[in-house]
């Protein structure tokens, strides 16, 4: 059985002995039920991890750090998804499988057509709440690095950003294949994939997006729903542009 990881906020040190936060004690000792001498995996994201043994004494756990290992599980491009805000907790799925299909940045977008609207304390404490979901889906998966969460935003604040690859907006209709629209990547090595909300994205939003330099995609004549749309998306274009390379790969951090 594959030791556990767990995720540190802080930076780690090769052959450290560190205490570990309340949180991760207390998942790892009244949780998982780990014991004195156990073996674990910690990360602190910036690349690589670290094999430690854990020292277990009533809720403190203590750990004793390895050797760093350069070991990575990350695509050999990035990979943006922009989706337009769903109902209910479908973002959290959202979020859990984009971390596992390897996407660097999630940007949730206000729609017009977005049903569920955030502002506020809400909106802070929702963008925390998905934070911590890419946390654990990374210490399940085994990414050694969080995928990006930005705030919720409007579609013409994000489009007014500066395009760190090919923009790609996926709809049912008058898109071309996705994978004709990919060979168009150049060597950016980066795509954006922008997914609209429950009801898709509106004409308007549509139209400025084209505007922008966005092209039009579409993955067949069946209808995705929002929260399948950018997963399938990711997939398909990690396999069409070859990404996800055999086995884990040392990245530089």
């Amino acid at each position: 059985m594959p030791s556990p990881r767990f995720y540190c906020s802080f930076a780690l040190a090769p052959h450290a002995r560190i205490e570990l936060p309340d949180a991760i004690a207390h998942h790892a000792a009244r949780v998982l039920r780990l014991r004195d001498g156990d073996t674990a995996v910690l990360f602190d994201g910036t690349g690589g991890e670290y094999p430690a043994t854990l020292a277990i004494n009533g809720k403190a756990v203590h750990a004793e750090l390895g050797a760093h290992d350069a070991r990575e599980a990350e695509l050999a491009g990035t990979i943006t998804l922009v989706q337009g805000l769903p109902s209910g907790d479908k973002m959290d799925w959202i979020v859990e499988k984009s971390v596992e299909l390897g996407v660097q940045r999630l940007v949730p977008i206000a729609a017009q057509r977005s049903v569920l609207q955030l502002n506020g304390e809400r909106q802070d404490k929702r963008l925390a709440h998905w934070r911590r979901i890419a946390t654990a889906a990374s210490e399940q998966c085994g990414r050694n690095r969080l995928m990006r969460i930005d705030p919720v935003m409007p579609l013409a604040r994000w489009l007014e950003t500066a395009a760190t690859g090919l923009r790609l907006l996926c709809h049912p209709e008058n898109g071309r294949p996705l994978k004709a629209a990919l060979q168009d990547i150049g060597d950016a090595r980066a795509i954006e994939l922008l997914v609209g909300p429950e009801g898709g994205w509106s004409d308007a939003e549509r139209d400025a997006a084209r505007a922008a330099g966005v092209d039009v995609v579409s993955l067949g004549p069946r209808v995705l729903r929002t929260e399948t749309a950018g997963l399938a998306l990711a997939a398909a274009a990690t396999a069409l542009l070859d990404w996800d390379r055999a086995g884990l790969q040392s990245a530089s951090p």
